[in-house]
């Protein structure tokens, strides 16, 4: 196993990957849709196992939640957006949603 990337790491290397011929709008809209339909491959897998009885395909879950953060990397990058800022934002407002008292 590969060591631990950074969110900072993880959307350097996912940019790199990203389309150059794109503008930064395209890859809005390209990274945008592709989340949805990565989100629809994550669904698709948990539906099967818990209405089909399929069991849960763990390796093909990961990579479609791979292909996901991907897509929402292209989407901050697309925008100037840190993940690293988006992540600590968001446990920001959980724990306020959320507080440890709980």
């Amino acid at each position: 196993m590969q060591a631990v990337l950074s969110f900072v790491d993880y959307q350097r290397n996912a940019a790199r990957t990203m389309k150059v011929s794109l503008t930064p709008d395209e890859i809005l809209i390209d990274a945008s849709a592709g989340l949805a339909e990565e989100a629809g491959e994550v669904l698709g897998i948990v539906r099967k196992h818990l209405y089909q009885g399929r069991p849960l395909d763990e390796a093909r879950l990961a990579e479609e939640l791979g292909d996901a953060l991907w897509c929402i990397a292209a989407v901050a990058t697309a925008r100037g957006l840190s993940l690293e800022t988006i992540a600590t934002t968001n446990i920001e407002k959980l724990r306020q949603r959320y507080p440890a008292d709980r």
